[in-house]
């Protein structure tokens, strides 16, 4: 333990090449259940919510599976690019701990993994992580050296994650879980390159070029001014919709008082990223305080707009509604 924190270089390469503590990031699979179950899952049966809580849980478990099949393969395509990074050299290939022919195999049988795990949900899943995967090969193959277009995938690919949920439960797609996903993720992807560029700077790494041409500061700060406005933006938008109102009456002005709390959370992973204090938005998710506890809020808010008895009540009163 380092800090109170498990020290991920004590892991085995493997595990460590698999990034077991990036399976997090699949938690968008999850987000249609957390919404279906106040609205049109209220009055299932029992058996109906398990079956579609074992679904959706599948279907988490068939992305973290690709996910890290797919790191395996990154991280063997980039092995040369990490080895001048600060921290990407302490990879398990880019130190020599795993050879690049065992992370390919490994992410090819981890990758393959993924998709039997995603057949027994149903064929629309599969498809999704076919999706997914595909879209991580074009990635890898060019699209990752285009400005915005390599955070644009990235954010593409979290967006699949949300409606592979939606497709493992049989749910409608809306279009704001599509848009309020991919803005969020799209700001993330943009943060992760100031935190790449922060923290090579800031040690001194003067080898280490940004791949895809974020050398530029003031880009980047604008594309993370646009990107992270219109997440506040479209989560407000969504809070307000008649679809948020369709599906949970006054309720989802609870959702909308929440709003600052996403405002603080996009302006702290800002900061940390500008001060180089992290190498992703992951780690200041795990260590910074103000981020942890704001993101507890939000959790806990949520819960009590969509499920405690009562809060329609409370709101109208709070509210003049």
């Amino acid at each position: 333990m380092v800090g109170g924190r498990v020290d991920t270089n004590m892991m085995h390469p493997w595990i460590r090449l698999l990034r077991p503590a990036d399976w997090v990031k699949n938690v968008f699979v999850l987000v249609p259940i957390v919404f279906w179950l106040p609205g049109a899952g209220r009055g299932s049966e029992a058996g109906v919510v398990q079956a579609k809580a074992v679904s959706e849980l599948l279907a988490f478990i068939a992305f973290c599976l690709a996910a890290s099949g797919w790191y395996c393969i990154n991280d063997a395509l980039d092995v040369a690019e990490d080895r001048l990074h600060p921290v990407k050299r302490r990879r398990p290939v880019a130190s020599g701990q795993v050879s690049m022919a065992t992370a390919l195999v490994l992410g090819v049988v981890v990758a393959s993994a993924a998709l039997g795990v995603a057949a027994a949900v149903n064929a629309a899943v599969v498809w999704a992580v076919v999706t997914y995967l595909v879209m991580q090969v074009f990635y890898n193959i060019g699209l990752k050296r285009l400005i915005f277009v390599d955070a644009a995938t990235i954010a593409t690919g979290f967006c699949v994650r949300a409606v592979a949920g939606a497709l493992a439960i049989d749910v409608p797609v809306s279009i704001w879980l599509v848009l309020c996903v991919f803005f969020l993720t799209l700001y993330l992807a943009f943060i992760k390159r100031m935190c790449d560029l922060s923290s090579s700077r800031r040690v001194g790494q003067a080898n280490w070029r940004p791949r895809a041409g974020y050398g530029d500061p003031g880009e980047l700060n604008w594309l993370l001014s646009i990107s992270g406005g219109l997440t506040v933006l479209m989560f407000l938008m969504y809070t307000l919709s008649g679809h948020a109102q369709g599906l949970f009456g006054v309720r989802a002005f609870g959702l909308a008082i929440l709003t600052p709390l996403v405002l603080i959370v996009v302006h702290r992973f800002y900061h940390r990223a500008m001060q180089g204090l992290s190498d992703s938005p992951l780690e200041a998710l795990r260590t910074d305080r103000v981020v942890l506890v704001s993101v507890a809020l939000f959790g806990i808010g949520v819960w009590l707009a969509l499920y405690a008895r009562g809060i329609e009540d409370t709101l109208r009163r709070a509210l003049l509604i």
